[in-house]
């Protein structure tokens, strides 16, 4: 019993060093044929990149094993169930719970806000909530997105007419938002999808799909993150139209 356990995690670590392989080389590479230096401090890389892969395995088990089957059994019952209603109000408040506290998000509203007081676009003492409403205008922006998304699932519209639509609705927004805020809007588009909310958004399409007669978790599972990358940067936007 004992081997085996051995044997199964000497596997998955050896899949994660596969997985962060490339990184490695492209690293090395530069370090050592175009910079032609050793790499500083060696041993604290080598001993950061034995904890990357150890954290990088238990990452991928624990989406198998927890956040995956948390999302599908979700909306698999609650589909069951007939529960529209809090289906859709469940898919809103996780969009909306997992990217308010997002910690990239927090980074880029807070650079954001301190580069606008900087250029004297905003106040000192309104930069806090500055701030603090990007992340809100953000995090509204993800669960209406994840909301529509789960919405669309269950009526059956392709995809590509609702993201043709949306980025349709971005480039136009683009002409007339002020130029402060364009470069914020489409990065926030990047930041919202973080390591908890793409695997059970997508646990909750796929299983949503997966229950609904007539849908395929292959062609109406998936594109709920390409919805919660959209909608920010029109919502950022509207943000900063408002603001300025």
């Amino acid at each position: 019993m004992l081997l085996k356990l051995i044997g199964i995690i000497a596997r998955k670590l050896k899949a994660s060093l596969l997985d962060l392989l490339p990184i490695v080389i492209v690293v090395s590479f530069f370090q050592i044929v175009v910079l032609q230096q050793p790499f500083p401090m060696l041993e604290e890389v080598l001993v950061g990149l034995f904890f990357v892969v150890i954290g990088l395995m238990l990452f991928v088990e624990g989406l198998e094993y927890g956040l995956f089957p948390i999302g599908e059994n979700l909306s698999y019952t609650l589909a069951k169930k007939g529960s529209i209603f809090w289906l859709l109000l469940f898919s809103f408040l996780l969009g909306f719970s997992t990217t308010i506290a997002e910690p990239a998000l927090i980074a880029v509203a807070d650079e954001a806000a301190e580069i606008a007081v900087a250029s004297n676009l905003i106040a000192h003492d309104i930069e806090a909530s500055y701030a603090f409403g990007l992340r809100l205008s953000v995090a509204l922006s993800v669960g209406l997105a994840i909301l529509i998304g789960i919405w669309r699932i269950i009526k059956g519209w392709p995809v590509y007419y609702l993201i043709i639509g949306g980025y349709l609705v971005v480039i136009l927004m683009t002409v007339f938002a002020p130029k402060e805020i364009i470069g914020i809007a489409y990065d926030a588009g990047g930041v919202t999808t973080s390591t908890i909310t793409v695997p059970l958004v997508t646990a909750l399409g796929v299983g949503l799909a997966t229950v609904i007669e007539g849908r395929s978790p292959l062609t109406d599972g998936f594109g709920l993150i390409a919805f919660a990358s959209l909608l920010p940067m029109i919502f950022v936007m509207a943000y900063g139209m408002f603001i300025f």
